[in-house]
């Protein structure tokens, strides 16, 4: 099969387009063909090396976490899904390995949840990391609920626009924080209120806003951002960040790191809010396999708005 691969860790001149074997199906296990694979941050963050005490590799290192797809054959004891099913995952390994920039993926069927009927192949691929990672977040670290507050830092991403639309769904006001120019697109998504991180002091103009502060910081951002915005959590109220581990945090704030985890389940409850029409990936962008540099490279610029996905 096709699939980007690189031999070292480095930048995106790393990255080179080989052949490679399709590995072995073992019991429990599924080969996709895939459709889509979405673009995340952490796929250049794990190609220049920066995770890996964290992660376990091998090279040559296929990158790409998240996979829409089509199953093409089944293990023993892989029964829940039929060759021909539609298909969305969360597919990252133990070990760095065998990712979804490819052609084809083996993959634990524990991992797989139905694709969106309603979603093409880009926006599935571009839901399962992200949603899973404001799912995790907002839900099990911060046991968001109807009725509270949440201010999403970094809310015109990938993650905070489906952390926008989670929120939402689940009856909870919610406070995005990006740049102006992203404002509307984030009021569509349902943000209650916008604030431009660039003209103010994030928790001043939280407070001017909910003088009582809100429930839970949803950080997709961090530095300067997250710092501004403490002031206005509330005594008791939660901070959840996907970027900052605490280090450099008061230790008397109630804070969570998250580093997602597959969750066919979360997935399959998204399927079905996506069904309803209560959840959408509203941009997207493809580029093709051969173009998976360029696409780390937008990536890397931590200034695209929607959902970047590679169609080998």
């Amino acid at each position: 099969m096709k699939a980007a691969i690189y031999e070292e860790f480095g930048g995106s001149d790393k990255i080179k387009i080989s052949t490679v074997e399709i590995p072995e199906l073992k019991e429990g296990e599924v080969l996709v063909k895939i459709k889509a694979a979405g673009v995340n941050p952490v796929d250049y963050v794990v190609r220049e090396g920066y995770l890996k005490e964290m992660l376990p590799y091998q090279f040559p290192v296929i990158p790409g976490w998240d996979v829409a797809g089509v199953v093409e054959e089944h293990a023993f004891s892989a029964r829940r899904f039929e060759v021909g099913d539609e298909v969305y995952a969360y597919a990252r390994r133990p070990t760095m390995q065998y990712g979804t920039f490819a052609e084809y993926i083996v993959i634990p069927e524990s991992y797989l949840a139905s694709k969106p009927k309603n979603m093409t192949w880009e926006q599935a691929a571009g839901i399962p990391l992200v949603g899973l990672t404001a799912y995790q977040s907002m839900f099990d670290a911060g046991n968001l609920q109807a009725g509270q507050t949440v201010l999403i830092l970094g809310a015109s991403g990938g993650v905070g626009t489906i952390g926008i639309q989670l929120a939402k769904e689940k009856g909870a006001t919610v406070i995005g924080v990006a740049s102006e120019k992203n404002h509307a697109y984030m009021q569509e998504l349902g943000a209650d209120h916008t604030i431009d991180y660039k003209d103010n002091h994030i928790g001043q103009a939280v407070k001017a806003i909910l003088p009582e502060g809100v429930d839970l910081i949803f950080d997709c951002a961090s530095g300067e951002t997250l710092t501004q915005s403490l002031e206005a959590l509330k005594p008791g109220g939660k901070l959840v960040s996907i970027l900052n581990q605490g280090q450099d945090l008061d230790k008397s704030i109630d804070f969570t790191y998250v580093f997602v985890e597959p969750n066919s389940k979360q997935l399959e409850h998204m399927r079905q809010l996506a069904e309803d029409g209560k959840l959408n990936v509203p941009k997207t962008k493809s580029y093709t396999l051969e173009q998976t540099a360029e696409a780390l490279d937008q990536i890397q610029t931590q200034h695209t708005t929607g959902k970047i996905v590679i169609t080998p």
